[in-house]
């Protein structure tokens, strides 16, 4: 499958059940450029952070045609600021936080989106293209938490490989790419689950997952195949309706012919199109190796175990990144609101 073809695959299961999508950096050019797409194509429900005065000269400046279809909040003259700040007292007052800390950081364009989240106001958030991924997750970590029963936040990215033997016609998720080091195996059978989740709600297929180490089912004895191994196990406990295997060397995995061989028994082996990687080391090194050599094109990564989508931009993103980014938070708040 082509990403245009994916794009407008999640772009119009989007616009079929449309979702609030708060986008806190409003008066930044390539968001506010997103945000005028977004809403043209009509597949969300924007609310912009951010001065009207500020938003309504880049509307004139870029000449933008939807903006007036989304809503506007100042964060600096909100009507609902007290109710927020009531909110984030109940939620951190027990933690230190004094009611002068909240009412100022509640004019932070990224907390008031976390807590429109939170309060029910608003169903995810993209944010990121003028802050640092620390300052966009902090007030999500704080606020909207995980999800119950997941204590870990991981990154998965889309993977679209030119060689279609590999996962769905060259369709493939890989995690975590971008946020958790070195997980337990109990915090690697939740990245695992939560790839699952992902996959199905973005990806939309349905989740062969590998669980990946230098060893195929005790070909190797190692502290680091234990690891795998628990959290196979354990992954499979948390959610029997997903197919999962491990543990399972790369190879193995994905190559039909090496799968039925070093694992007879897999319905996965030879068949994964999820690889749910035993560490952050190899599973950014690996998405960027396939990325480069493979020619394969990367999409994400998309933040998981979260309660609410909240997704993190690169700095470097561009407007079609946004606009891509805020479609697949729309599809994980539908799958949110399902469950």
């Amino acid at each position: 499958m082509m990403v245009t073809q994916f794009l407008e695959n999640v772009k119009a299961k989007a616009r079929a059940n449309k979702q609030r999508i708060v986008l806190p950096e409003a008066e930044e050019e390539r968001t506010i450029k997103a945000a005028d797409v977004i809403l043209g194509e009509g597949f969300a429900d924007l609310i912009l952070i951010g001065n009207p005065e500020v938003i309504a000269e880049q509307v004139k400046k870029y000449k933008l045609e939807h903006i007036n279809r989304a809503t506007i909040v100042d964060p600096k003259n909100n009507p609902k600021k007290e109710a927020y700040v009531e909110l984030m007292l109940q939620l951190r007052g027990a933690k230190g936080l004094q009611r002068e800390q909240a009412e100022k950081l509640i004019e932070d364009p990224l907390y008031l989106g976390a807590l429109m989240v939170k309060a029910g106001d608003a169903d995810g958030e993209v944010a990121g293209a003028n802050n640092a991924t620390g300052d966009v997750l902090r007030p999500a970590f704080q606020y909207v938490k995980t999800v119950p029963g997941v204590s870990v936040v991981s990154g998965a990215m889309l993977m679209f490989i030119p060689d279609t033997q590999f996962g769905e016609n060259g369709f493939m998720v890989f995690a975590d790419v971008a946020v958790h080091p070195n997980p337990t195996a109990p915090e690697l059978a939740q990245i695992a689950v939560s790839t699952g989740q992902t996959t199905r709600a973005i990806a939309g297929f349905e989740p062969r997952i590998a669980m990946l180490s230098f060893s195929t089912k005790g070909s190797a004895k190692h502290e680091m195949v234990d690891k795998v191994v628990e959290a196979t196990r354990l992954a499979k406990e948390m959610d029997p309706t997903l197919q999962i295997d491990g543990e399972l060397q790369s190879d193995a995995a994905i190559v039909p012919g090496i799968g039925s061989k070093k694992a007879p028994d897999s319905r996965i082996a030879g068949k994964a199109n999820v690889l749910v990687f035993p560490s952050l080391d190899v599973g950014n090194i690996s998405y960027k190796l396939v990325q480069r050599m493979g020619h394969a094109e990367a999409i994400g990564p998309i933040l998981q175990g979260m309660a609410a989508p909240i997704n993190d931009l690169s700095r470097g993103c561009s407007v079609s990144n946004i606009v891509a980014l805020t479609a697949i938070t729309c599809c994980q708040a539908q799958a949110k609101a399902v469950h």
